[in-house]
């Protein structure tokens, strides 16, 4: 029943050689079960259902060996099939094999007697060559009758016949041709050559048709208006010669034999011949004056001619054409081309900014507005926004640099004559103009403005980019004329100080000078683009701001050294016995300043809070350097007390005076002057040290020098109480407060001759 292990493996070892697979899956199986009865007779109850499990499985394994044994007789009866069919193949082969053999022997035999044919086939092709002269015979002669006939069609402008005539000759020509080439051997060049000759004439016809075809698309516009007939028959024509060309082109003969003068690309040359017309028409005529105005007239006719010509394509022309021609759209190109390239031609010259102006407003606006391109004639047919920019974006930039180089150039040399116009006002014997509030003025601000102003909004009518590369050249124009202005003024106060008598009225001009200063301010932020929708006026461009800063400063320098100078004699009187005995020092400089306030409130605020606030600093300086250049020396308690009273009443004066100007007494550094007499009417010198210290915590730029200055002018100071009231300085070093305004740095001791500065700002 069973079989030791070694013959079960004896056994078994061929077929596991033979077929691995097997025994790995049969292995795989056993596990598969063994785990599988394992799970579930693992209790011994389950024993009771192996019967039942016994006989399912007998199933199972009876139903796939069925299975199995089914398909593996289906693939048997399959491969027996396929080889009978491969042996049936192999013996068809082997005979046709034979009989391929037996026609190669038959024919290696009559090789002889087709070589004895050749004579008998050459017959045959003159043959048919013969017959085929023969059956032609009758339209040969008729070739030169109708090459005449179709010449005096062409003359009489009856293009259709004459074309009719010559699709005629021609097919007649091909199939002298053709016949010639399929005669079995290709043709002598002698017999090619005999029929070019014969039919010589032809090309000599299709030329001359050729000639009246392009002359008629050449004036095509005008033909559809007067005689639209002969232009159709000539698209007509245009349109069978491209059929030809199609057919020996692609058709099932195509390139069998080349056909003389094809192809005649007559559609292509149709489109050639409207482009160089309309070039020729527009924009190739004779030398036209393209100068100022005349430019101007030239686009206004380009305009109106290429409107009128479109309207006449779109509904004349077009329906002479067939669809495919799509000649609203090509001539539409056409023109924009060439007016593309005839509009580079004109910017590439040197124009003026007139010129410049009116192309670049014609190019972006006019072209493609509602009075040419835009035409509600030419819509929706019409779109030019298809065919790209008429100038390119490059060319439009570079010709809006040149257009502000050449605004720019204009407005140099105009403000330049225009600052030469406002100088020579100054030296007029009349006071410049009032306005209604009593504010000395001149035109400038206005003309200047004005003229800025009309450049930036003319420019405004070409693109946004323009306007803005405008208003920015207009600020570097406007700072450098301020600059200039400036500069004038330098010179015109050097010549002013040689003889003060020229100009006569030279405060008043001046004056006049700061309040044009604030209008132009004032008005810069109007010529901003698009201002007007801003919120706040637009700002002042940083480098603009100063250059008006520093003109207003200059004038203000001036006006203010013309109030030192007549300051100057009173000063020198200061101090002096004279000086401490009466007020008539201090009433004359009160006069002198209240005249120049009269003079100086013709001047807007807030220069005039300025001028005001200026001329008290600068009368403090003076007063408090001429006490300590002179080193006057009191000889008494007395002559203190003298000088004391002195500079209060001084200060007082002037205080109220400045006061009633409009400067207020918390704005005014005359109380510098009001702690010197403190300091002077001190009795005890002991207590200078102290009082010095709280002299110092006011004025904090005060220096030893000064302190020595001020301390020589009492006059009964030891060297003791000096030595102590300097080391004392020197112990308490003060710190200059923020916002605080500079008194005593600006009194050198020794005082040298300095130039004039105004106390807020650095030497104008």
């Amino acid at each position: 029943m069973g079989m030791s292990a070694e013959q079960e493996e004896d056994s078994r070892s061929p077929r596991d050689e033979e077929w691995p697979e097997a025994e790995k899956a049969e292995k795989l199986a056993r596990g598969a079960a063994l785990k599988w009865a394992s799970g579930v007779f693992y209790r011994p109850d389950k024993l009771e259902g192996l019967g039942h499990y016994r006989s399912r499985e007998a199933q199972r394994n009876s139903s796939i060996q069925s299975r199995l044994k089914s398909t593996v007789q289906s693939h048997l009866e399959g491969v027996s099939a396929g080889l009978e069919q491969l042996r049936s193949a192999a013996g068809d082969v082997r005979s046709v094999r034979q009989d391929l053999c037996a026609v190669r022997w038959h024919l290696l035999g009559s090789a002889e007697g087709f070589l004895r044919l050749a004579p008998l086939r050459a017959v045959v092709t003159e043959h048919a060559q013969l017959a085929a002269v023969v059956r032609a015979l009758p339209q040969l002669s008729s070739v030169h009758e109708l090459l005449a006939q179709s010449l005096r069609l062409l003359h009489g402008q009856q293009l259709l016949e004459a074309h009719a005539g010559l699709m005629a000759l021609e097919r007649l020509r091909e199939e002298i041709t053709s016949q010639l080439h399929s005669s079995g051997s290709l043709p002598s060049d002698q017999a090619l050559g005999v029929v070019e000759s014969f039919f010589a004439g032809l090309q000599e016809l299709s030329d001359a048709l050729a000639q009246q075809l392009w002359h008629i698309v050449g004036g095509g516009v005008r033909l559809v208006r007067e005689d639209p007939a002969l232009f159709v028959s000539a698209v007509r024509i245009i349109e069978r010669e491209e059929s030809v060309d199609d057919a020996l082109l692609l058709g099932p003969h195509a390139n069998r034999f080349p056909a003389p003068g094809r192809p005649k690309a007559w559609r292509q040359r149709f489109y050639q011949v409207m482009q160089e017309t309309i070039a020729a028409a527009h924009f190739k005529a004779a030398h036209v004056d393209v100068k100022g105005p005349g430019l101007g007239r030239h686009l206004a006719t380009l305009q109106s001619n290429i409107l009128v010509e479109l309207r006449v394509v779109k509904d004349l022309m077009v329906p002479c054409c067939p669809p495919h021609y799509n000649i609203l759209s090509i001539c539409t190109h056409m023109y924009h081309q060439g007016l593309s390239d005839y509009l580079q031609d004109i910017l590439s010259r040197d124009l003026d900014k007139q010129e410049i102006f009116m192309l670049l407003s014609w190019v972006l606006h006019v072209y493609q507005s509602p009075e040419m391109m835009g035409h509600p004639d030419l819509l929706p047919e019409v779109d030019v926004s298809t065919l790209g920019p008429l100038v390119s974006p490059e060319v439009v930039e570079q010709m809006e640099r040149k257009y502000v180089g050449k605004v720019k150039a204009s407005v140099t040399e105009w403000m330049r004559r225009t600052l030469e116009v406002e100088l020579k006002e100054w030296f007029r014997e009349e006071e410049p103009e009032m306005d209604h509030l009593g504010f000395f003025q001149s035109a400038l601000p206005i003309i200047v403005m004005q003229m800025l102003d009309e450049n930036i909004r003319v420019a405004s009518l070409v693109t946004d980019s323009l306007q803005q590369k405008v208003y920015a050249m207009a600020m570097d124009e406007l700072e450098a004329f301020l600059i200039s202005l400036r500069e004038a003024l330098g010179e015109c106060g050097k010549e002013h100080q040689k003889d003060r008598s020229m100009p006569k009225h030279y405060i008043s001009y001046l004056l006049a000078l700061l309040n044009n200063n604030m209008a132009l301010s004032s008005s810069i932020s109007t010529l901003h683009p698009g201002s007007a929708s801003l919120a706040k006026p637009a700002e002042i461009p940083s480098s603009l701001q100063t250059a008006l800063d520093r003109a207003q400063k200059k004038a203000c320098r001036l006006l203010l050294e013309e109030l030192l100078l007549d300051l100057q004699p009173l000063y020198v009187q200061l101090p002096s016995r004279k000086w401490l005995s009466g007020a008539q020092l201090v009433n004359s400089m009160c006069e002198v300043i209240d005249k120049y306030m009269r003079d100086f409130s013709h001047v807007r605020n807030p220069v005039f809070k300025f001028l005001l606030a200026e001329s008290e600093h600068l009368v403090m300086n003076h007063y408090m350097r001429a006490l300590m250049e002179k080193k006057m020396v009191c000889r008494s308690a007395e002559e203190r007390i003298q000088l004391s009273t002195r500079l209060l009443q001084d200060a007082s004066q002037l205080r109220e005076l400045f006061h009633n100007l409009g400067l207020a007494e918390s704005e005014q550094t005359l109380e510098v002057i009001f702690a010197l007499q403190e300091l002077i009417r001190l009795q005890d010198p002991a207590l200078l040290s102290l009082e010095v210290l709280g002299f110092m915590k006011k004025y904090p730029d005060i220096s030893d020098e000064h302190i020595s200055i001020l301390l020589d002018l009492r006059g009964d100071v030891s060297k003791e109480v000096r030595n102590v009231v300097l080391e004392m300085m020197a112990q308490n070093p003060q710190s200059l407060p923020e916002n605080y305004q500079p008194i005593f740095s600006n009194i050198l001791v020794p005082a040298p001759e300095l130039p004039f500065c105004l106390r807020k700002g650095k030497c104008a």
